[in-house]
Order: structure tokens, then C-alpha cells, then sequence
């Protein structure tokens, strides 16, 4: 299943700081929902040739619009303190790719990996779960730290809002950080939901007549929104 990341509108704020603090906020909520952990990374595409993304060495739980840096898009550091991480090519292969992209979420979420781990396919098993689409797997858990693996993972990516990476990861991918955040919420809350039901059955899987409900009802930038504003209350008390 593709999406058209377009429908809800790129994202059109100029102030570099306001979307720093978003990254930053973006990282926090996802390392409190233990999605990411100490290696995860967060990027915003800024025009054509720049990429917002967290410095390598920052704590998740802590991380703030200080630790945002600006590269180029071949990882040259433009602006900030520290070096941005090793996968940065990751965020790289797809915005060139793919210049519907705005912002990617690159994460080492559990109950997806396990999924890869034996090679049972991501189904969606709620109406959430639909959103991510059929999160194909590249069939490699080496890290995306060149080029070369980049594009093979933007290959198996396509025009799709989300992919696996086997025994290694996830990537979902959007139109703003928020967009992007809330696909890989939806797609590790669903890989949840289908492992524990596997251990007591077989799971209802939406079929084609479910997922186009599904989709046509909850891909809103009002619902996004609201789920965001979800996470962020539990960072912010």
C-alpha cells in the first residue's frame, strides 16, 4: 500500500530554531515510548540541500534544540556542536530519493525488530496499523553507513511511508517530523499487538476493504496532531 505524503501539505516553517525544538521533542517522545533508544535519530529536510538531525552523542531522554546540528546532504557538518550520527546516509538516501520527504524517524523498536527476527511480515491488526502500509524488510541488518546501503534501502522503501530493516530497525517516513513520528508509533503499537495475539491465535489481518476505511478516516493532520500532543503531555508532565 502507498501513500501520497502530499495530501496533508509540506510543512512550511522557516524558523530553524522552532524546528530544532520540535527534532528535539520528537526524539524525547519517542525515547520515553521506548522506541528509540541510545542510538535512534531524527531528521527535518530544509530546502534541498540541508538536513536537521540530532549530534551522534546526545542522551535521547535529555536531548534539547542544542544538540539539533545542520549537514549538508553529504554529511558535511554546516552548524552546531558535535557530529551527526554514523547512519546519517540514511537520511540522506531518502531525501534524495525522495522529494516528497520531509522529515524520517530512524528507530531500533522492539516488537517490529522481533517481526524481522523471524521473518513474519508486518500485518496491520488494528486501524492504526494501517497507516505505515505494508513496511516491507531489507533483508540485511548492516547499518546504513554508506552510500551504497542508503540507496538500497530507499529502493525497498520506495514511495512507501515505512520500512523494516531486519534484526536492526525501522524507518518511517513524512511530510513533517510530526507525520513521521506518528507512523512509527502506529507501526511499533500494531507490531505489538499482532506479536502478543500470534501467541494465543491466529490475528484478524484488515483486509483491502478495512485498510482503504481505515486510511481514508485516519490519515488527518488533525488526528496526527492530536496523538503528538498525546506523547508530549507524558515528556512535559
Amino acid at each position: 500500500m502507498t501513500t501520497s505524503l502530499g495530501a496533508l501539505g509540506l510543512h512550511s516553517q522557516t524558523d530553524v530554531g522552532a524546528l530544532k525544538r520540535q527534532l528535539a521533542d520528537c526524539i524525547r517522545m519517542l525515547e520515553k515510548a521506548d522506541i528509540i533508544d541510545f542510538n535512534g535519530h531524527c531528521s527535518i529536510r530544509i530546502g534541498d540541500d540541508r538536513v536537521l538531525i540530532n549530534q551522534g552523542n546526545c542522551q535521547r531522554n535529555k536531548i534539547a534544540a542544542a544538540d539539533i546540528v545542520t549537514i549538508d546532504m553529504q554529511g558535511n557538518l554546516i552548524e552546531g556542536a558535535g557530529n551527526p550520527p554514523l547512519e546519517f546516509h540514511l537520511h540522506t538516501g531518502v531525501y534524495r530519493a525522495r522529494k516528497d520527504v520531509k522529515a524520517v524517524v530512524h528507530a531500533h523498536p522492539k516488537w517490529s525488530t522481533y517481526l524481522t527476527m523471524v521473518g513474519r511480515a508486518y500485518e496491520p491488526v488494528f486501524a492504526q496499523g494501517v497507516l505505515p502500509g505494508d513496511a516491507p524488510v531489507l533483508d540485511t541488518p548492516t547499518s546504513i553507513n554508506t552510500v551504497e546501503m542508503a540507496d538500497r534501502l530507499a529502493a525497498v522503501l520506495g514511495d512507501r511511508p515505512a520500512a523494516l530493516m531486519k534484526s536492526h530497525g525501522a524507518v518511517t517516513v513524512g511530510a513533517s517530523i510530526i507525520e513521521a513520528f506518528v507512523l512509527a508509533v502506529y507501526l511499533e503499537e500494531n507490531a505489538q499487538r499482532q506479536y502478543m495475539a500470534l501467541q494465543i491465535g491466529q490475528p484478524y489481518v484488515f483486509d483491502g476493504q478495512d485498510r482503504a476505511m481505515a486510511k481514508e478516516k485516519l490519515w488527518s493532520a488533525s488526528l496526527f496532531q492530536r496523538t503528538w500532543d498525546h506523547y508530549m503531555a507524558k515528556v512535559t508532565g
